[in-house]
């Protein structure tokens, strides 16, 4: 019988750290055996990382499970807070206002999804909003938050959420994590990459100081420049900038307010839109705009008029462009973050994008053969990732009644893919939504946006037709109340961390490496 041993991969190298790199080298270092391939990250000092404040969807709380992460440790150290979703002001048109809730909307009744309940009401008289009957909304409103109860018949087993937190943090507690199960950090700008002249594939690095690291795969985790993916290897940038204008972002860091709120808000401006997601210690804030439509100093005031607490930092202007690269995985180098290709953080995807990213390329682990078909295949599920993400944040400008700017009637009026417009005709026909292989955002996000921004089917679900109006009315009522008893016996947002951060932390973090 031939000898099926895989050829392993003995060496791993990670440019660049930041979110990206150190999730990486955490994540690869917890999930290979030990001693069998040897990671190195190379990271300067010198160079600065994109680290504003980060917002994130509820998948994040799985990758710190997969890392065995203490939860409360991790909050405490991070300065995080939790989040239940975000508030979207003068999106549809102005003095506007919706939620998008990480919990689903009331409870989906006899294989009909609950919205189509909702939609029966609306023509009887119901007033409701539809996100009166989400859990998180509800929450998120009243400043309240707990953790989701584990039994199934509770109102609060629908809570979900994510986190807030100072992303510099958490990749300073990756690093300690990572370097405790053998990751091997190398300080250094790189002043050069070297390929294999026979294949093209990249085979070391060399550093200012003239150390070399070399490698059999590398990660390249090196920002909006994409050193090895962009830079050596020639990998081309898939524009999206059609569709999705916004160019630059000016940031700032105010004092926290008395109150710690438990959702991002994100405010439309003239020719874009504002972020403010809040930590223990301090508030977040990013004024995401497009150059086209406004000077940088006009949004630089329109970023400070819009705070609600005292700067505590320079205003920091980043320049970017939205797309990805044509293959997150050329040869023997594979794209993870900004260097793999940009989605503003409207809809807080970046580190879930990096972790796909990471989680993709573990379940399709290679040997050292590195052969074409798993690389084919994870550009094809990661093409398919941004893709997905993509069309959700088209969907934000598209569906605008907003004209007071050229920005917003550009946005509104500009042509969309195919595929987010086979969207918004299913649901304005009937109120349909279906999710494709599998993708992020579930029904209730889809739902929640296209009706926040004033999209209505222009029906409900004939099979509710027969069904008494009163009767789903006083279904729904009873949903409502539960939320809001429930809602009212929980504990304020921040007292809630206080006392969690107060916990033990758990043990796995001092561990060996796994």
């Amino acid at each position: 019988m031939k000898d099926s041993t895989p050829n392993i991969l003995k060496q791993i190298t990670i440019v660049g750290g930041g979110s990206a790199g150190w999730m990486t080298a955490a994540a690869l270092s917890r999930m290979l055996p030990t001693g069998d391939v040897k990671i190195t990250l190379v990271e300067s000092e010198q160079i600065g990382t994109i680290g504003v404040g980060e917002a994130t969807i509820p998948d994040m709380i799985n990758f710190n499970k997969l890392l065995g992460i203490s939860e409360s440790e991790f909050i405490k150290a991070t300065n995080g807070t939790f989040k239940l979703g975000i508030e979207f002001n003068d999106w549809g048109k102005l003095g506007d206002s919706y939620f998008h809730p990480f919990g689903g909307h009331g409870v989906d009744m006899n294989g009909v999804d609950f919205h189509q309940y909702w939609l029966h009401t609306l023509a009887a008289g119901n007033t409701c909003d539809l996100e009166d009957y989400s859990i998180c909304a509800v929450a998120a409103k009243q400043n309240k938050f707990v953790l989701p109860e584990q039994n199934p018949n509770s109102v609060l087993s629908h809570l979900r959420y994510a986190y807030h937190f100072d992303a510099t943090a958490y990749a300073a507690y990756l690093r300690k994590y990572a370097e405790q199960r053998g990751v091997k950090r190398i300080e250094g700008k790189i002043a050069s990459v070297q390929q294999h002249t026979d294949t093209g594939n990249i085979a070391g690095l060399t550093l200012e100081d003239g150390t070399t690291v070399g490698g059999e795969l590398f990660f390249d985790c090196s920002g909006f420049r994409s050193l090895l993916l962009g830079d050596t290897l020639g990998v081309k940038f898939r524009d999206w900038s059609h569709w999705l204008p916004c160019n630059t972002a000016q940031t700032v860091a105010t004092e926290q307010t008395d109150k710690v709120l438990p959702f991002t808000r994100s405010t439309a401006k003239t020719a874009g839109w504002q972020w403010r997601i809040p930590t223990q210690q301090r508030v977040g804030n990013g004024h995401i705009y497009c150059d086209r439509f406004m000077g940088h100093d006009l949004a630089r005031q329109i970023l400070l008029d819009g705070l609600d607490s005292k700067p505590i930092s320079e205003v920091r202007t980043i320049q970017f462009k939205t797309g990805c690269q044509e293959a997150f995985w050329e040869k023997n180098c594979i794209g993870i973050g900004l260097s793999a290709g940009f989605l503003e953080p409207l809809e807080s995807t970046s580190l879930f994008l990096i972790q796909q990213g990471i989680s993709r390329f573990i379940s399709l682990y290679p040997d050292a053969g590195l052969h074409p078909v798993i690389r084919n295949e994870y550009n094809r599920l990661m093409t398919r990732e941004f893709e997905q993400v993509r069309d959700f944040i088209i969907l934000h400008y598209k569906a605008t009644t907003r004209d007071d700017s050229p920005f917003w009637r550009y946005v509104r009026d500009m042509e969309i893919p195919d595929s987010l417009t086979h969207k918004m005709t299913l649901f304005q026909q009937g109120g349909r939504v279906f999710r494709d292989d599998h993708e992020l955002f579930t029904r209730s996000s889809w739902v929640a946006v296209m009706v926040g921004q004033g999209i209505f089917p222009k029906t409900f679900d004939p099979i509710l037709a027969n069904i008494p109006v009163a009767d789903i009315q006083r279904s729904l009522n009873s949903m409502k109340q539960a939320m809001e008893q429930s809602v009212a016996r929980l504990p304020d947002h921040a007292m809630f961390i206080e006392k969690y951060t107060a916990m033990q932390p758990n043990p796995t973090f001092s561990m060996g490496r796994q």
